[in-house]
């Protein structure tokens, strides 16, 4: 007797499985020669979650969420800090914030300003469009967001470079490196521009050179020094040149789409660009005693990621050794870029981030070592933590303005110094911030300010301390914050303790 076709496969199974048919129903018998009922098909969302109890802990997708959920959390931690005031967390949200919300309020598409590119205000506008005045709260929820898909853009740079421990490694790198943490609270470019980093150099190592340039444009969107990218997209595109010139052009492309304007103000924009480069190059007020900007940055990586710092230069010097397409995507770009900072006389925290997403993918190709990376990475976490914490109080400044509104009349004429709270009751006149090579500020000087009508001066140890601790190099500034202890009269005084934070502020009356 032939057996039918499908007959032969049914055989076959319940053979394999050893089992029986009963003949008058069809249905598999049990060994005993009872029928039993064959269970239905799982449905498709019934297939995943046996899929995922398979596994030990569901797996690296559940890394991944836990890690996304984590870097989220502590990034939420603090976000109202120095609120509503937009200079006391980060100067540097007021340049972004209000020009966002102006967009979407009459200001039409020109920010009429390039000290930065404009993809981040573009970003934040839409955030804006309810908001009856710039809600920094708003803006600084859009940078955890950014800052939390920079975790994951770490992971899959991570992954398609070394492998999936690697992609953990370059993920936990950022979550918790103690500088990425600090910003991706404030309404910055920074934490923007690593996002746009570790997606570039993502779609670089896994071969998508046109969609590589397209994330290289968007990164120098958010801010120039993106466009160090250009220097890992040439090897990424080495011998392809047909398509590593279609790259270039859409990196192009994708910066004048994402800021069209700086081909309207061109001279403007140039101008203000090259003005950014050259302060940071000059220095900064607090840097003067740093050490050469090669120690100083290390420093900076250091206290971002404490001792995985030293897993991350081995598998940079790993990488030059073996010299593989991806070693040298991830290593030309790190030395690119870190080349450039040692132009730079201003030893910023943040201008290493870009940086971390391919030194944490760098560390990961050592899949051994994993589980003790994962470890080392406690102690930046408990830096972060520590850092969290402090920002849950009220800032000295907030008190001071408080005080202000209460005791000082409307329409009274004060000097304050640029760390300030603003005061919208009050006649301000900001006095300007010391730096290298810049020019004293006339107004500070109580004679002077006497003969302009002002009667109080706000001053803060944001400023007071870095001016005094650099005593030799601004010695008319330090002769103010002088005069104004021995010649004036303190009316205030606020310092940093118990539920406080921030600088020391005094008010001063003369």
């Amino acid at each position: 007797m032939v057996v039918p076709r499908q007959g032969r496969r049914e055989r076959s199974y319940w053979w394999n499985t050893g089992a029986t048919e009963d003949a008058a129903s069809g249905r598999p018998a049990r060994p005993d020669g009872t029928a039993r009922v064959s269970p239905s098909p799982p449905r498709p969302v019934r297939r995943a979650v046996d899929r995922w109890a398979g596994t030990q802990w569901g797996g690296l997708g559940t890394a991944l969420a836990a890690l996304l959920t984590g870097a989220a959390a502590i990034r939420f931690v603090g976000i109202q800090y120095g609120l509503p005031f937009g200079n006391l967390l980060n100067p540097d949200e007021q340049s972004i914030v209000p020009r966002a919300w102006k967009l979407v309020h009459g200001g039409g598409g020109d920010p009429h300003w390039f000290d930065y590119p404009s993809l981040l205000m573009y970003v934040n506008a839409p955030f804006q469009a309810w908001q009856s005045a710039p809600s920094y709260l708003t803006a600084r929820i859009v940078g955890v967001a950014l800052a939390t898909a920079a975790v994951a853009a770490s992971w899959w740079l991570g992954r398609r470079a070394y492998g999936a421990p690697a992609g953990i490694v370059a993920a936990a790198t950022v979550a918790v490196c103690t500088i990425h943490v600090a910003y991706s609270r404030a309404a910055v470019t920074d934490v923007p521009l690593t996002l746009g980093v570790a997606v570039a150099l993502a779609l670089m190592v896994k071969g998508r050179l046109e969609l590589a340039g397209l994330a290289v444009g968007a990164a120098t969107g958010f801010k120039y020094p993106g466009v160090f990218l250009l220097v890992p997209l040439v090897v990424a595109g080495w011998r392809h040149w047909s398509r590593l010139a279609v790259s270039a052009t859409l990196a192009v492309a994708a910066f004048l789409a994402s800021s069209p304007f700086v081909l309207v103000h061109r001279h403007q924009a140039w101008h203000d660009a090259l003005r950014v480069q050259r302060l940071a190059r000059q220095g900064w007020l607090g840097f003067e005693h740093d050490h050469a900007a090669p120690i100083a940055f290390v420093d900076q990586l250091w206290k971002g990621l404490g001792p995985v710092l030293i897993v991350c230069v081995l598998g940079l010097v790993v990488a030059f050794a073996r010299r593989s397409r991806v070693d040298l995507i991830l290593a030309l770009f790190v030395v690119a870029y870190f080349v450039d900072l040692l132009t730079l006389h201003a030893h910023f925290d943040r201008y290493v981030l870009p940086l971390v997403p391919p030194l944490g993918a760098l560390a990961g190709r050592f899949r051994s070592l994993a589980p003790v990376i994962l470890l080392l990475l406690v102690v930046p976490l408990t830096w972060s933590v520590r850092d969290a914490k402090v920002l849950t109080r009220t800032d000295t400044r907030v008190f001071a303005h408080r005080w202000m509104e209460a005791h000082v009349p409307r329409g009274t004429h004060v000097a304050a110094d640029p760390s300030t709270p603003s005061f919208p009751s009050l006649q301000v006149l900001s006095l300007q911030l010391p730096g290298p090579k810049r020019a004293f500020d006339s107004n500070r000087s109580i004679s002077r300010l006497r003969r302009l009508g002002i009667r109080l001066v706000v001053v803060t140890g944001a400023v007071t301390d870095r001016v005094l601790a650099a005593r030799s190099s601004y010695p008319r500034e330090a002769r103010f914050y002088d005069e104004l202890r021995a010649r004036a009269k303190r009316v205030y005084f606020i310092e940093p303790g118990g539920d406080r934070a921030g600088p020391w502020v005094p008010v001063y009356r003369i």
